[in-house]
């Protein structure tokens, strides 16, 4: 059952109403970025990820429920050996919107066939515009290839953004770097404070530094015009007075929990209601009346308020 012939609309205990999925395809990563990644991570055994056939049949099922955007995350998706089989499996569903978030490195060799799919947005996670800084947090020296990838995906025409975790002291001094490579390049910039999970709880305070005080730096030097977004957007937007385009992800000094319409979806298939929270329903060979019971106990699961902090490591739930 396709999007385009259900009706339904998921509204969620609180009003809601519930229409994304974060689909998590692995927990892998080829980088080793500080504030996600275990010194020494052990990732999930590929027997236990979800089949492309499961991930297809658990995914239309949801789309005739109500889900209407679909962003692939991991982990790296671009790890898994079948990344293009499960995309076009996908694109054969009726949605409104279809991307991914990749770390860039590999993916160079996938866009020519990319295009030809349904997915029409990219995100990047880079969180440094210079070879020494992007290898500090990411564990790669291949910042070039991460960049090759990103203009070449704007060059064919994916609608493209910048993810970049701030961390105190490590890359914020950045800012003003990615203001003009967003000027320059014609690329949304989004911010993304630093979150009490996994391996960034313990150094959070020493690294955290809030969106405001990023505005505040960049209203000396700029004026900024606020961009009106979705209510359920969890990114709030300017641009600069150099056309830059610059959005924050304030998840823990701006919250934005009482307009979340996400839920998630764990590489092994348990349906989760919160980035922030563990609990969810394993959704593994489930028929579609099953489905659609845990999909309503999944939501009614969503908080409204901020929780604190997650143990979890962050590959593991998904960005």
């Amino acid at each position: 059952m396709e999007r385009g012939r259900s009706l339904r609309k998921l509204v969620d205990p609180h009003g809601r109403h519930i229409h994304k999925l974060r689909l998590g395809l692995l927990d892998a990563c080829n980088f080793r970025c500080v504030y996600c990644m275990p010194q020494n991570p052990k990732f999930m055994e590929k027997s236990k990820l979800l089949k492309r056939e499961e991930i297809f049949r658990l995914t239309r099922a949801l789309v005739g429920f109500g889900i209407d955007e679909i962003r692939l995350t991991g982990g790296e998706p671009t790890l898994r050996h079948d990344f293009l089989d499960i995309v076009n499996d996908l694109s054969t569903l009726e949605f409104s919107k279809f991307g991914f978030t990749t770390n860039g490195l590999h993916l160079e060799k996938h866009l020519p066939e990319l295009r030809k799919t349904k997915i029409n947005n990219i995100n990047f996670s880079l969180d440094s515009l210079n070879k020494f800084g992007f290898q500090k947090m990411t564990g790669s020296p291949h910042l070039e290839k991460v960049l090759e990838s990103i203009f070449m995906a704007k060059e064919l025409g994916f609608k493209v953004k910048l993810n970049a975790v701030l961390m105190k002291g490590v890359n914020d001094r950045e800012v003003n770097d990615f203001m003009d490579f967003s000027a320059r390049y014609d690329i949304e910039v989004r911010f993304l404070e630093l979150m009490r999970i996994g391996e960034a709880r313990e150094s959070f305070d020493k690294y955290f530094i809030s969106a405001g005080e990023v505005i505040n730096r960049l209203e000396k030097e700029s004026v900024l015009k606020q961009v009106k977004r979705p209510i359920d957007s969890t990114s709030f937007n300017y641009e600069l007075e150099n056309g830059a385009q610059v959005g924050f992800i304030a998840s823990e000094s701006r919250p934005f929990c009482g307009g979340c319409s996400r839920l998630r979806l764990s590489p092994e298939g348990s349906l989760r209601p919160c980035l922030m929270k563990s609990e969810g329903f394993s959704l593994v060979d489930k028929c579609e009346d099953e489905i659609l019971e845990l999909l309503y106990k999944t939501m009614a699961l969503k908080p409204t308020d901020r929780i604190y902090d997650v143990s979890e490591p962050m590959n593991q739930i998904g960005g």
